[in-house]
Parts: C-alpha cells; sequence; structure tokens
C-alpha cells in the first residue's frame, strides 16, 4: 500500500450522537486552517459503495445474514479506500470519514456477536495497516441517543434493533477507546452543542498543531 501524505480522521458515535452537525464543524475548522479536506461517509463514499449502503441500512432486507452485512460493509470500505481515501492521501489532503472499521468492530462485532478476530482479519486484508490518525468518538447514554434519534426521519435497519444491541455497541466503542487513547479521543455527546464543539475544537485544534510541519 503507498504510503499516506495527508492525514485520515474519523468519527464515530451510536444513534443520536450528533455526527452530521460535528461532522460540518470539524469540516469547517480543518478548511479554516487552510487544509484541504476530502470528506466522505462508511457505508458508502463512492457509486458502488452507496449502492452498498442501501443494502445494508434499507429494510428490503431485514433478515440479512450477518456474516453478509459484515462482507457488504468490508466491500464498501475497499472500494471507498482504492477510489477516495487513499488517492486523496497520497495527494496530501486530508480526509475527515463519517464512520470507518471502528463500526465495524462495535456494530458487527460487539452488536451482532461476531468474532472480533474475524473483523481484525478483514481489516489486515482490505486495509493493509491503514487506519486513522485520529478518531473522535461521540459519546452519550443509549436512552439520550435513541430519543434524539427518533425525532429525525424514518429509523433505518440499524436503529429498529433493541436497546440491548446499542448498549452493546457503545460498551464495544469504550472498549476501543480504552485500548487506543493516542488514536481514539472520547466526546461528551450528551451535553449541549455549544459544549460538545468546544471539546472538539480543542482536539481538532491540538491535532492540527502537531501536524503542522508533519
Amino acid at each position: 500500500m503507498t504510503v499516506k501524505k495527508g492525514k485520515f480522521i474519523t468519527v464515530e458515535g451510536g444513534e443520536g450522537a450528533g455526527k452530521s452537525s460535528n461532522l460540518a464543524f470539524i469540516r469547517d475548522l480543518l478548511e479554516q486552517s487552510g487544509i484541504e479536506v476530502v470528506f466522505t461517509r462508511e457505508p458508502g463514499g463512492t457509486a458502488l459503495g452507496e449502492d452498498i449502503r442501501d443494502l445494508l441500512l434499507g429494510h428490503k432486507h431485514t433478515g440479512m445474514a450477518r456474516d453478509t452485512e459484515l462482507l457488504l460493509m468490508f466491500a464498501a470500505r475497499a472500494e471507498h479506500l482504492a477510489r477516495i481515501i487513499l488517492p486523496a492521501l497520497n495527494a496530501g489532503k486530508w480526509v475527515l470519514c463519517d464512520r470507518f472499521t471502528d463500526a465495524s468492530y462495535a456494530y458487527q462485532g460487539g452488536g451482532r456477536g461476531i468474532d472480533m478476530s474475524r473483523i481484525g482479519a478483514l481489516e489486515t486484508w482490505v486495509q493493509q495497516g491503514l487506519k486513522p490518525d485520529l478518531t473522535l468518538l461521540l459519546d452519550l447514554p443509549i436512552e439520550t441517543g435513541l430519543d434524539r434519534a427518533g425525532q429525525r426521519s424514518e429509523p433505518d435497519r440499524f436503529e429498529v434493533e433493541q436497546r440491548a444491541f446499542f448498549e452493546r455497541v457503545r460498551a464495544t466503542y469504550l472498549d476501543i477507546a480504552q485500548a487506543e487513547t493516542q488514536r481514539v479521543h472520547i466526546v461528551d455527546a450528551a451535553v449541549p452543542l455549544t459544549q460538545v464543539q468546544q471539546q472538539i475544537e480543542q482536539v481538532i485544534g491540538q491535532f492540527i498543531q502537531e501536524n503542522s510541519n508533519a
């Protein structure tokens, strides 16, 4: 895999964590610092990936096997890396992505109960060592997140899961954050938006400063 030049930032979090508004905020922070940003999302990011996203999030295949779900996630990710993420990084651009492989560990591993080593094998094969340089985990209590999510549009295939599913997802995210403290920064997403963005601005500001001469 070609050595990257740019920086790779991902944003993770459960339902109702406020990823959309905060991703826009992060993008603005980066661009105001003169950084060229490629904004993308998972599953998706490419034409093929968006088609796979429709399969994964829609209700047409509600009985999808968990292995099928996981493999589709990584199929979309392989295309995403080849078409969008790696070309941008190699061109010196910064990539800001709504979810990445941490979500596979959280949702398919924690939520669905797939063995983490199997997810790890796919990560090794598809990513060949590539990991985000920085991940912001927007964390909040499950009940708060589900209440917020319930005020939005019709729930997707994941959002109709039971509370226990989301508790496992959150626990897995927090385990990842505890294991990778240098990469993953927990943001308290339960507080008002202004306070959430104050936390984000501090983390992003420090990251930009650390990499301004890198």
